[in-house]
């Protein structure tokens, strides 16, 4: 599903703009963490938290382009920016608060027990609530003319703010 149809469904309803996939959850046996809820949080966070440092390495590898010339220097160059803003905008997009994403399993963390149980039961249904988000508001703003795209207002703009913010504490910032 996350990766043939998934992707497929997106670039028709976009009319080819947008595509992305999916991959299988990352088992984890909650039995076995000493503290369960605030564990569960750790775990969560832990890929999105590897995301966002996998792009202040690739800004940080942007030092590097002194040492290329030419073709080879735009190549590098372009695939570092890439690896930054992929990796914040997967960041950013697994941090919604929706099972089965992990910002879901964080916010299931640290609710308040009853609204953490009602938010876990969503978990069967947070594909088809994210499908959703993705889809409907782009369709029905397409129609109306209007700019309805709710995940760019919530993962985009902040996407790009947060690469701004890391190519200037990584002093790469010229580059983009």
């Amino acid at each position: 599903f996350g990766t043939i149809l998934l992707p497929a469904m997106l670039l028709l309803a976009s009319g080819g703009t947008m595509a992305f996939g999916a991959a299988k959850p990352v088992p984890v046996n909650f039995m076995r963490l000493r503290h369960p809820r605030r564990d569960m949080v750790l775990v969560a966070a832990a890929g999105p938290g590897a995301n966002l440092l996998i792009a202040i390495l690739s800004a940080l590898l942007l030092h590097t382009l002194p040492l290329f010339s030419g073709v080879a220097q735009e190549w590098v160059q372009k695939n570092l920016f890439n690896s930054m803003l992929i990796n914040i905008l997967l960041a950013l997009f697994n941090m919604i608060p929706i099972p089965p994403l992990d910002g879901g399993r964080v916010a299931v963390g640290i609710l308040p027990r009853p609204l953490a149980i009602k938010l876990a039961g969503l978990e069967r249904v947070g594909i088809i609530i994210i499908l959703v988000l993705l889809l409907v508001p782009a369709l029905v703003g397409d129609s109306l003319g209007m700019d309805l795209n709710i995940l760019w207002w919530l993962i985009g703009q902040p996407a790009f703010d947060l690469l701004q913010l890391i190519g200037n504490l990584t002093g790469v910032g010229k580059y983009f």
